[in-house]
């Protein structure tokens, strides 16, 4: 599979915030979020081409035991499976960040970060109207979401650019047909700076005390800004 990068860091997102991770990011992604923060894994992939043992063997030279298998989208990178299996076999705990419209298929998981995407993420003039329409036509796949949820421990988090995207979402959870406890929701802002983050936290937060959904915030950002590698 190709691989964009492996390393070491605080993990920044969701329930597992602050635990120590290693990240193995895969290259290549079946969207095109307009507000991407991994171009390099998505709009343009890049990285090297890496079976499972040679990058279990990169993870295993660092003291976490928890790893993080994110892309761009890793559920559509040959052999994702048989290298959940081998982190499984070694104790790792597995946290696989998707944008669930993959299923599951059995995969090993011990928490599914399901990120599904809203209307806001639909990619501008920078593409043409072939990406544009497959990123309207997968972007949003209740039922596969519905399979994650039904597979083990999950996370549903939802990138958040104003106060409109909070009905989007509801709507959205309906559609699974799932009873989502709303701990289980976490709402973080859209921004890739401490700026413009901190813009958006103050509605946010308030909006999360209302109707209950957790705040997610992006402690890499704050912590190294936006860069790879963190």
């Amino acid at each position: 599979m190709l691989i964009s990068e492996i390393f070491y860091s605080l993990q920044g997102e969701g329930e597992l915030t602050g635990v120590p991770s290693v990240f193995v990011r895969t290259s290549g992604c079946n969207l095109r979020c307009n507000w991407c923060d991994t171009p390099y894994a998505s709009w343009a992939p890049e990285g090297r081409p890496m079976t499972p043992d040679e990058i279990v063997a990169a993870v295993v030279v660092h003291p976490a035991r928890h790893v993080v298998l994110t892309g761009g989208e890793p559920m559509i990178a040959p052999g994702i499976h048989e290298l959940a299996f081998q982190l499984q076999e070694r104790g790792y705990h597995i946290t696989i960040e998707t944008a669930a419209t993959v299923p599951p298929r059995g995969i090993a998981c011990d928490l599914a970060s399901l990120s599904p995407k809203l209307a806001h993420s639909v990619p501008d003039a920078r593409l043409d109207d072939t990406w544009r329409k497959k990123h309207e036509e997968l972007r949003w796949q209740p039922e596969v979401v519905a399979k994650w949820i039904a597979a083990g421990d999950y996370q549903l988090k939802f990138v958040v650019g104003r106060e409109s995207d909070i009905d989007e979402m509801e709507v959205m959870l309906r559609e699974t047909a799932c009873a989502v406890p709303h701990v289980k929701v976490l709402l973080m802002p859209e921004g890739t700076t401490v700026e413009a983050l901190r813009s958006r936290a103050g509605w946010l937060s308030e909006l999360c005390k209302v109707r209950g959904y957790r705040y997610a915030p992006r402690l890499h950002i704050e912590l190294y800004g936006n860069k790879r590698g963190t």
